[in-house]
């Protein structure tokens, strides 16, 4: 009841092989997600960070003023 000499090579390759087979289940069953997530990342702007950009200016009256403008 000894170990031969190639055991752990089997097992890794085993253990390589599952994770295989895990990572394509996931992929099959989660391929719509996938497809609409990556579709997201391709349009998206590298260059382009949302918090660098200024908030829109405008004269929106239904925004509240902030307090330190009110006037009595």
């Amino acid at each position: 009841m000894g170990k031969k000499g190639g055991s752990g090579a089997k097992q890794a390759l085993v253990v390589v092989g599952g994770l295989a087979c895990v990572w394509l289940a996931i992929e099959i069953a989660l391929k719509p997600f996938l497809q609409q997530s990556r579709a997201a990342i391709d349009k998206s702007d590298s260059n382009r960070d949302p918090d660098d950009e200024a908030p829109p200016s405008g004269g929106d009256a239904a925004a509240p003023s902030p307090a330190g403008d009110a006037t009595a």
